[in-house]
């Protein structure tokens, strides 16, 4: 009898919105994985987000850096942690887009992943060295291809989302542009002022600074929204380029097999977070505007992400080793 009672009870407990395991978790700090190192403008978000996260749930969240492999070492523990709401991390366009796409990695982006929810995203822009006479996204198209192999372009680095979005603009065009890697987005930035190359596609945060101060300029944005930040600048889709809307995404994931009331409660309050109004001033520095999503919306993005990069990678002939 007391068996019957309790399994009725339980029965009872499962059918309503938020069952007793949602009820009672988190019930200690929540590990947060951020597949870079500590100060870059990814932990940042990592640190801003999650210290409201934790206010909303009742218990801290700690971030654990772990770099190395371009995401790989952060995927891989995640991946393999339990799947109890415990252990979360910040994914982001590498782990979960560009580097599935052009690499083979010990990992599965979406079998071995639970999505939780998109934070926020920041687009790249398509800018050239001031010296170059191009001033849309049309004028350096045709000067490109008045000067075939002349013009190159920088990247933060092979099967980066700044090497991938030129790879795409000239797949677009059938422009020849020369592509010189760098290992980060810094030094590429430096040549580009220097006049070394001509152009590049960085993300906004690192390219304000210095279209602010005249040293380069702006063509285009990838989006489907003007920048609040680059209110004159066209996005690539205004310019031309329908489904032109790449961009540096950031997100949070769990291991696969997590608990849907748990997903669901970590979601409702990280859309909560990403309402509050002072948390698009805070992620200003990083040019990133929160874009809220259900789980479901997440991983259907992240898929459509993969399998974006991923066709560009086989017709480009991009394959790099792991």
């Amino acid at each position: 009898m007391k068996r019957r009672l309790w399994l009725q009870a339980a029965s009872a407990a499962a059918a309503l919105p938020g069952s007793a395991l949602a009820q009672s978790y988190p019930a200690r700090p929540i590990r947060y994985i951020v597949p870079v190192a500590a100060g870059g403008g990814s932990d940042m978000i990592a640190r801003v987000v999650t210290e409201r996260w934790g206010a909303l749930l009742g218990q801290p969240f700690i971030v654990d850096n772990q770099s190395g492999g371009g995401g790989v070492i952060a995927s891989q523990a995640t991946a393999r942690a339990a799947p109890d709401g415990y252990t979360l991390m910040q994914a982001y366009v590498a782990t979960h887009g560009t580097t599935p796409a052009t690499r083979r990695i010990p990992y599965d982006p979406i079998r071995q992943f639970t999505p939780i929810g998109m934070i926020g995203a920041t687009p790249n822009v398509l800018v050239v060295n001031a010296n170059v006479p191009a001033h849309t996204v049309g004028e350096f198209v045709d000067y490109a291809k008045r000067n075939p192999g002349k013009v190159s372009y920088g990247s933060a680095g092979p099967g980066s989302l700044t090497h991938l979005t030129m790879e795409l603009l000239k797949q677009e065009t059938g422009i020849f542009v020369v592509h010189i890697p760098y290992r980060g987005i810094a030094p590429a930035i430096n040549d580009l002022l220097g006049g070394q190359t001509q152009a590049m596609f960085p993300g906004l945060a690192a390219a304000l600074p210095h279209l602010r101060s005249g040293r380069m300029r702006a063509l285009a944005v990838t989006g489907k929204a003007r920048s609040a930040q680059l209110k004159d600048v066209p996005t690539l889709e205004e310019a031309g380029f329908k489904g032109f809307d790449a961009m540096q995404w950031y997100g949070s994931v769990g291991p696969a097999g997590m608990a849907g009331d748990v997903v669901r409660r970590l979601n409702d309050t990280q859309v909560a977070v990403l309402k509050s109004p002072d948390l698009s001033e805070k992620l200003a520095g990083e040019a990133v505007e929160p874009w809220p999503m259900t789980p479901d919306q997440f991983g259907d993005y992240i898929r459509s992400d993969i399998a974006r990069w991923t066709a560009l990678a086989k017709a480009r002939k991009i394959q790099l080793e792991e």
